[in-house]
């Protein structure tokens, strides 16, 4: 019998819910379900304030549900205080000095149980015949995982005492960090937000791969571990409607509730585990609330009159987070003395005995049922939302307080009750140098703790990070490109389209190669892939398409090649992510080619870039329509006049930026033949542009220097000027060439700069190693070494920001005149040939720069660069386009702003000692 505390009519709300259970048992959970639906749908035509999806905040799962728990209770509770030991002292060993490393006790402590009871009875690791669970491990919980790994001996003592001291090859990374430490993390977590939507796309991209028969279906888990402050991220919870839709019943989140946030309360006035319940629910997850621990059961079960469940429900998360804080005493008042029914209930309990009623998140048998219930749940992902204390058990000065996230020491009293309430084997003068703690291996729990793993597969934290090579085919697989286009004009985006097409037949290659686009394949010539390669769509196509006669039409299947993940930018990336890093996942290389408008890719997703250089990714970033001026009709949010610099961040992404389709050839392969033919763990982002014209065909001998950055693409035998130019401007560089030779008569050289980031990179390797290595023969860079033979000024224009080629400036042979024109500024809509004149990237503004340089040079005359700037048309009293536009002082006709009188006073900051 159901209760609700102070029911008008409880005998009439009996009879609703005994009537809707013989519904339950005497037709079916379907009817059940149409009932409801259709009382709620009545519910709000009658306008009723109904709008509810969260439950009474009690478990889930009943406590006469829950199964047997499989292990030894005591022996796993003495492990975890080993490893909860060992993670605390690693972090406050480390921070025991003047070095301010840092590290976190606090998440790790109000996680422990959620993650020794994955590590002893559900995490499979890999072998040679199972592919392995996937664990996205909180990233401030990193500690942990340390500790646990050092019990197990697979990280020593002198590892755990470099704990973030990682120069020498000794330390341990600070978070989960694949880059730092390739064999152990799988996926960069820390930067909250990313873990959960790329754990997402981990589970789509399986299925994706399951489902074109490239991996067996193994009935893999990918576990995620978040914080409830971390779903404020749009990335946490952006994503997850896609993860209910496709049905991913392999993707298994762990929310850790703690109730706190970095600074305070993540909803002090409210409660986040019903709020997230309502969210998930909505977006067709299976919800599995774990909140109250067994302590709690008996008082439950004498909830007769559902008073308690009343004030479970009414407390907000600020108040139970103050109870954890205090004593029995303020929780026998605030709490249990709100209804007298309550203080009935608990009379005969001492407050010692209410300070140790648990939260369900620190009761493994709690945590325990929902892991099995999650394991066996089809159709959907799952959600469990899991109460805990941060700081559990570290102290009374850490434990539920404000700035436990801040905490990385601990005082004597404080370690002695850590001691004392995980009845750890140390002496108090042991406490005083917190030595690391680690039991024989014929002890019993050693021998519990490698027995559950090895049932389980091995160790976890694992990564496989071997090289799988694919055969990488000859150049002259791109040979119609490489012939040129023979008069008819085309983009590099459609250049881009027919290497794909190439790679796509290559009976090698095929399979692994795939196309992911945001929702625009046809802005980039993609739509011939429709029909031809289907689109993936976890249900296939359950309808006729508009379009479904024609050549192109639209074609969903489950069995789809191509990746169309909608306007949704950061969700296509995080495909992207898995598809890159399928190498180690799953013993499977692939070849994703993500295409996109360049402008929407680093600056709207930078910190997935990042990510993608942390877990080593594999594959090919386009951003197609690139460049200031080359994308011309659609204005300031649309053109990328920066990508290049803020891809050149990332240590491990090659950048590009090629004018003609040979050289786009000539580095897409070459980027197949580093990453999947020699194993080298860098990815590639190149610019592809939307402006047609004829495609020449590859000179002979210029192969070397597309792929190192730059190559000299017209010699007319100057001395004198050195013209550089990347992408589409290179074209406009051509131009002034011509135009100094025909009205000046002056030559000047052309070089096709494909890189200035990877000039800059290999002038940093030189200077580098000619520091250190001063008595050996010194390392020229490239891009001195091609002009060091060709005397003269150098000037150089590209759709960038003048930063761009500004970069390479300190390695230009000595004495060497320079000059950069860019697109600094914001984007403006027009024509290609105004644009490129308003931001000085025209030809006419090459030829004015180069001019005006030789004048400074005392080659030519200054009034020869007056008179050009008029013969050309050029506005000398245009304000930079980099400038702030010009504003008004005031608005004529408005109103004067209506100013408090009496403004609140703002505090004092005080600066705490």
């Amino acid at each position: 019998m159901t209760t609700y505390y102070q029911d008008p009519d409880h005998v009439e709300t009996q009879e609703w819910l005994d009537a809707f259970a013989s519904v339950i048992k005497n037709a079916d959970k379907e009817r059940a379900q149409f009932l409801l639906k259709a009382l709620y749908n009545m519910a709000v035509q009658e306008g009723l304030p109904f709008n509810r999806l969260d439950t009474a905040y009690i478990n889930t799962i009943p406590a006469e549900d829950e199964p047997t728990y499989p292990g030894d209770l005591h022996m796993e509770r003495k492990i975890r205080a080993l490893v909860r030991y060992n993670a605390m002292a690693m972090v406050a060993r480390a921070n025991d000095n003047d070095d301010e490393l840092g590290g976190h006790l606090a998440t790790f402590a109000s996680s422990a149980t959620l993650y020794e009871t994955g590590f002893n009875h559900f995490w499979r690791a890999p072998d040679e015949n199972f592919g392995g669970d996937m664990i996205y491990y909180q990233g401030h919980g990193a500690p942990g995982m340390y500790a646990r790994s050092f019990l197990e001996g697979r990280l020593s003592e002198e590892q755990l005492t470099n704990f973030r001291r990682e120069i020498g090859g000794k330390g341990l990374s600070s978070y989960p960090h694949p880059y730092l430490m390739p064999d152990y993390w799988q996926f960069p977590t820390v930067s909250m937000g990313l873990g959960p939507i790329t754990s997402i796309y981990q589970a789509h991209i399986q299925k994706y791969l399951t489902n074109r028969k490239l991996i067996k279906d193994e009935n893999r888990k990918i576990w995620a571990f978040l914080g409830d402050g971390e779903t404020d991220e749009p990335e946490s919870l952006g994503a997850i409607s896609l993860a209910g839709r496709e049905k991913l019943d392999n993707l298994i989140w762990v929310i850790n509730c703690n109730l706190q946030r970095l600074d305070g309360p993540v909803r002090g006035n409210g409660k986040i585990i019903q709020e997230m319940e309502s969210v998930f629910r909505g977006a067709g997850w299976r919800v599995i609330k774990v909140i109250w621990g067994d302590h709690w059961d008996s008082l439950l079960a004498k909830d007769h009159t559902g008073a308690l469940k009343k004030r479970m429900e009414e407390v907000v998360d600020g108040e139970y987070q103050l109870y954890t804080a205090r004593d029995g005493a303020f929780v026998r008042k605030e709490f249990f003395g709100k209804y007298p029914e309550l203080a009935e209930m608990v009379k005969d309990m001492s407050d010692e005995e209410l300070m140790h009623l648990n939260r369900g998140g620190h009761d493994p048998k709690k945590v325990y049922a929902a892991y099995a219930e999650a394991m066996k749940t089809k159709g959907q992902p799952t959600v469990i939302l899991v109460k805990t204390v941060k700081g559990y058990g570290l102290s009374s000065q850490i434990q539920a307080v404000n700035k436990a996230h801040q905490l990385k020491k601990m005082n004597a009293e404080g370690l002695q009750y850590f001691r004392d309430r995980f009845d750890l084997p140390l002496s108090d003068e042991d406490l005083k140098t917190l030595p690391f703690y680690r039991p024989s291996e014929d002890s019993a729990e050693y021998k519990y703790l490698m027995g559950r793993r090895q049932a389980l597969g091995g160790h976890l934290p694992a990564r496989r990070s071997g090289h799988i090579p694919l055969n990488i085919p000859e150049l002259s697989i791109f040979d119609q490109v490489l012939q040129g286009s023979k008069g008819k004009e085309q983009s590099t985006t459609m250049v881009f389209v027919r290497l794909l097409s190439a790679l796509l037949k290559n009976k090698d290659l095929q399979k692994y190669v795939v196309p992911i686009v945001p929702d625009e394949a046809r802005t980039f010539g993609l739509e011939g892939m429709f029909r031809q390669l289907g689109i993936y769509s976890a249900a296939g196509q359950n309808y006729v398409a508009e379009d479904a006669e024609a050549l192109m039409g639209y074609k969903e299947a489950t069995d789809g090649h191509m990746l169309e993940e909608g306007i949704n930018e950061a969700g296509a990336m995080s495909a992207w992510i898995a598809l890159a890093t399928s190498y180690s996942t799953n013993a499977l290389p692939m070849i994703p080619m993500y295409i996109y408008y360049s402008m929407f890719g680093f600056q709207r997703i930078g910190d997935l870039a990042w990510l993608a250089g942390d877990m080593q990714a594999q594959g090919f970033l386009f951003g197609a329509t690139a460049g200031r001026t080359t994308l011309n009709g659609e204005g300031l949010q649309h053109q990328d006049g920066h990508s290049h610099i803020l891809f050149g961040t990332v240590p491990n992404c090659v950048t590009y930026d090629p004018c003609f389709g040979y050289e786009l050839a000539v580095i897409m392969h070459d980027g197949m033949r580093r990453m999947y033919g020699e194993g080298e763990r860098v990815y590639y982002y190149i610019t592809l542009m939307n402006e047609n014209y004829d495609q020449p065909a590859m000179p002979a001998g210029v192969e070397e220097g597309i792929k190192r950055g730059m190559y000299l693409l017209e010699d007319n035998g100057s001395s004198q000027v050195q013209l550089l130019g990347s992408g589409v401007i290179l074209r406009e560089v051509q131009k002034a060439a011509r135009i100094l030779a025909d009205d000046y008569g002056i030559k000047a050289n052309v070089w096709s700069v494909t890189s200035f980031n990877e000039l800059t990179r290999d002038g940093m390797a030189c200077d580098d190693y000619n520091r250190l290595h001063p008595t050996d023969e010194a390392k020229t860079p490239w891009v001195t070494e091609q002009l060091a033979g060709h005397e003269g000024i150098v000037v150089a224009a590209t759709d960038y920001m003048r930063n761009y080629s500004e970069q390479i400036r300190g390695w230009l042979p000595a004495g060497r005149a320079y000059t950069t024109l860019g697109t600094d500024g914001f984007g403006r809509s027009d024509t290609r040939q105004n644009l490129r004149s308003f931001f000085h990237v025209d030809a006419a503004h090459i030829v004015i720069a180069t001019l005006k340089k030789l004048a400074d040079q005392g080659e030519v005359a200054l009034s020869v660069v007056e008179e050009a700037i008029g013969k050309l048309g050029v506005d000398a009293s245009q304000a930079p386009a980099w400038q702030p536009q010009p504003h008004f002082d005031h608005f004529p006709d408005a109103p004067p702003a209506s100013v408090s009188t009496d403004p609140k006073p703002v505090p004092e900051l005080i600066d705490e000692d």
